[in-house]
């Protein structure tokens, strides 16, 4: 993937779990990774960890539902590195919460963030993609794009939304060469993960390991995904060789999801 040196990259969510392994694969292969966040302190650690792997960053605080906050990031981005031409959107958040229980504002603040965010993302970088006839575009949506689970409808809907998006998104821009793609994966070995499952194991009584053994159990490999299988996908769908994949949903879960 030689073929990715050089390139400008952002990734939003870009803190930690998935975001943060993305961002460093792609750091490791030379090219430079804009990350994006609301939080500037991790954002730090990881562009340090960047830059030990010889590459390039710039961390930047943004919360990627306030479209103006998106476009003054483009315009600190286009000043260090120049035109994004690979965008992953992975800031998202999944709180789980019964459905009658569940308070109006967290399910429009999971649509807020998961599909506005990503929304308000490919709205202000695709534009220069276009122009250049070159751009990558990775959603990263999750195996809910795909299934329903229980006491996460708000990110069920959201997930849904974003592959749809995806697939829209990937028709109108097929003749421009700029790809548009989404990541699938299932439980993966995160933050996020374990924050989950601490608020489960409080709900029903169960300790966090026996969650955490429910969420392995669903896959037939009987693990949770590393963060780093996600960012190889990443890699492959950035590269010149994957010109060809568009509109595409692409599953990590250890053989979870079949379809």
């Amino acid at each position: 993937m030689n073929d990715l040196v050089g390139k400008t990259v952002l990734v939003t969510g870009g803190s930690q779990g998935i975001g943060r392994a993305i961002a460093l694969a792609f750091g490791a292969r030379g090219s430079r990774v804009a990350i994006a966040s609301r939080n500037q302190a991790a954002l730090a650690e990881v562009a340090a960890e960047i830059r030990q792997l010889g590459g390039e960053a710039l961390p930047s605080a943004c919360d990627v539902t306030q479209k103006p906050a998106i476009e003054e990031l483009k315009r600190k981005i286009d000043v260090q590195f120049g035109s994004v031409q690979i965008l992953v959107n992975n800031a998202g958040i999944a709180p789980a919460a019964a459905f009658l229980e569940m308070e109006d504002s967290l399910w429009e603040d999971v649509l807020r963030l998961n599909l506005t965010g990503t929304y308000n993302c490919c709205k202000v970088f695709s534009p220069a993609m276009v122009a250049a006839k070159w751009g990558r575009i990775i959603n990263v949506a999750s195996t809910v794009s795909k299934v329903a689970y229980s006491h996460v409808s708000a990110y069920v809907t959201s997930k849904h939304a974003v592959l749809g998006l995806t697939r829209s998104l990937a028709v109108e821009l097929a003749r421009s060469g700029v790809t548009v793609n989404a990541l699938c994966p299932g439980y993966v070995d995160s933050e996020l993960t374990r924050k989950n499952a601490q608020i489960m194991a409080e709900k029903t009584g169960k300790t966090v390991d026996e969650i955490l053994g429910y969420f392995r159990s669903t896959s037939p490999q009987k693990r949770l995904i590393e963060p780093d299988e996600v960012a190889h996908v990443a890699l492959m769908l950035a590269s010149e060789s994957a010109k060809g994949i568009t509109g595409q949903s692409i599953h990590i879960d250890g053989g979870a999801v079949m379809a």
